[in-house]
């Protein structure tokens, strides 16, 4: 999971984009146990930002308690799920141009028909310890 990416996509949630440190806590708790899915989506968008640091580079504040996201941080987080945004790179600030971030390519037939057998085995696995376990 790539923390920087979790913290604007749940700040920006939140009315006003401010979350107490609590609320921020429990939701980022909440989509890093939530599985794999969110650790891959994070970090193919972080791929699109190389160097992406939220708070040196202004696209989040420390206020009251809380963190919000900027009108930076809500432009790059719109930047970072644009489908369109592929083989481009932000630049937040000013600074040295970063190479252009390439797309992860996407996994092959055959492969993604592996990965969907052994989520079914797993599954059907689980399913089958949780029946024993309740007899």
């Amino acid at each position: 999971m790539n923390f920087q990416v979790t913290v604007l996509k749940v700040l920006v949630s939140y009315p006003d984009g401010f979350a107490v440190m609590d609320d921020l806590k429990r939701d980022m708790a909440l989509l890093a146990t939530s599985g794999r899915d969110w650790a891959d989506r994070t970090r193919r968008l972080a791929a699109r930002v190389p160097g992406l640091d939220i708070f040196s580079q202004g696209l989040v504040v420390r206020e009251s308690g809380g963190w919000k996201i900027t009108d930076e941080g809500r432009a790059l987080l719109e930047f970072m799920e644009a489908r369109g945004a592929a083989g481009q790179s932000f630049e937040a600030t000013p600074a040295e141009p970063s190479p252009d971030a390439a797309m992860p390519s996407l996994p092959l037939p055959a492969e993604r028909a592996r990965r969907r057998r052994e989520r079914r085995e797993r599954r059907r696995e689980a399913a089958e310890r949780a029946r024993a376990a309740a007899s």
